[in-house]
């Protein structure tokens, strides 16, 4: 009897050491325990500006850097939300704040960091990088590689031939209306999204092979159902029509194109040469360099005389292509209607965003000339999109006021 139960402690004594060096992995880089942090909101601000230490990466290097022009100056803005009157130093206190800057005009015109960051920080995107993505769909059209929207994933991404993803067109994959079977709700432990996340991160299987299994659900092109697989399935065909991978394709048709101010790095689901780019979120980059990005839309796809997106890509990608798209008809998704992976607000005047969770922003104003870029921590940062909308207005009509004609006020 002593023998067994001698026999079991030792058992029990190496599980116990096998699933610590499971959790811990101390001969690798990466591991589960580093991942956990991210289930610690009272570390965000500190863990969403070092990714490269909670996932493996791709670096994207920038070359012959350009400053954007500076010249801040303070921002005293106020807003009406629920009837009172708020402040912008307010807001960025309440909703952790890490980092925000108001481009006019292509111009700095304010400019400041929080809760520890600086401007050499690089910032994690999370879904502001879908509309990345997005961007090197339309750029892969523009060099001849994509003939049409219309055509299907499995054309250019063989890993999802023959399924119901590779089956779908690039437009509805792009239009968030795949019609994929995907539970994306984060806080559901058994929901497809935090499957995918363990068995791509913690077990390190291949994540295409484990998306190109959803079915089916309903008819694509026919609902608005916002899932991040669908950008993991247009990542893939970037990497297909360029032949390399997501880090190299940013790096070559956007970072080195816009002279970006800092290198980046993309996030992946394993550390080297397999690593696949979590494609559906995790640019990391300063806020200037996204900042850049949002007065590259506002410029019509064009940088330094040079066009980089197709000529009518950016007003497609940026309103609603059906009428389910239409800010405020799904309730699932409150003040916010959706284009080609770009959102966008009730009301919308010529605006238009990049958003990632927890508050990250890409804002474009495009009667005013305003580009607004936000980090942040916001633990509530959906119950916060409403007020958001509303501060950024206030900012952008603050730095740049319509004459009372509707027109600019000398736009340059």
């Amino acid at each position: 009897m002593k023998r067994i139960v001698i026999g079991l402690a030792a058992v029990v004594a190496l599980a116990v050491i096998a699933a610590a060096l499971w959790w811990f992995r101390p001969w690798a880089e990466f591991s589960p325990s580093r991942m956990a942090a991210l289930g610690q909101p009272e570390r965000y601000a500190e863990i969403f500006r070092s990714m490269d230490r909670v996932f493996p990466y791709r670096r994207i290097d920038t070359a012959d850097p350009a400053p954007l022009p500076r010249s801040p100056s303070p921002l005293a803005v106020s807003y009406e939300w629920q009837g009172e009157t708020r402040r912008l130093e307010d807001y960025i206190a309440a909703s952790d704040t890490t980092g925000l800057m108001v481009l006019r005009f292509g111009t700095v015109v304010y400019e400041d960091y929080f809760l520890g960051a600086d401007e050499t920080d690089r910032f994690t995107s999370w879904s502001m990088g879908k509309s990345v993505v997005a961007s090197l769909i339309a750029m892969a059209m523009m060099d001849g590689h994509i003939d049409s929207l219309d055509q299907t994933a499995g054309e250019f991404a063989p890993q999802y031939a023959g399924t119901d993803f590779g089956d779908t067109s690039l437009r509805h994959l792009l239009m968030m209306a795949s019609g994929i079977a995907f539970n994306e709700d984060y806080g559901d432990r058994d929901s497809d999204i935090n499957r995918l996340f363990f068995g791509a991160f913690l077990q390190g299987r291949d994540v295409n092979a484990l998306i190109a299994r959803y079915p089916r659900g309903r008819a694509a092109g026919e609902q608005l159902h916002y899932i991040s697989p669908n950008t993991q399935v247009l990542a893939a065909v970037v990497e297909g029509v360029y032949g390399a991978p997501l880090a190299e394709v940013v790096e070559e048709r956007v970072w080195r194109p816009l002279r970006m101010e800092g290198d980046a790095y993309w996030s992946q689901h394993v550390s080297g040469e397999r690593g696949v780019a979590i494609g559906y979120c995790c640019l990391n980059a300063r806020l200037a360099d996204y900042a850049r990005l949002g007065q590259l839309y506002l410029q019509d796809g064009v940088w330094d005389g040079r066009r980089l997106l197709p000529e009518g890509w950016v007003r497609m990608a940026t309103r609603p292509n059906a009428s389910f798209q239409e800010p405020g008809v799904n309730p699932l998704y409150g003040p916010r209607g959706y284009g080609l992976h770009f959102w966008i607000p009730l009301g919308a005047d010529g605006e238009y965003f990049f958003a990632g969770v927890y508050g990250q922003y890409i804002w474009v104003d495009e009667r005013r000339g305003v580009v607004i870029a936000r980090t942040a921590a916001d633990h509530q940062w959906g119950a916060r999109t409403a007020e958001t909308f509303a501060l950024f207005r206030a900012i952008a009509e603050a730095v740049s006021p319509l004459a009372a004609d509707g027109g600019d006020d000398g736009a340059e």
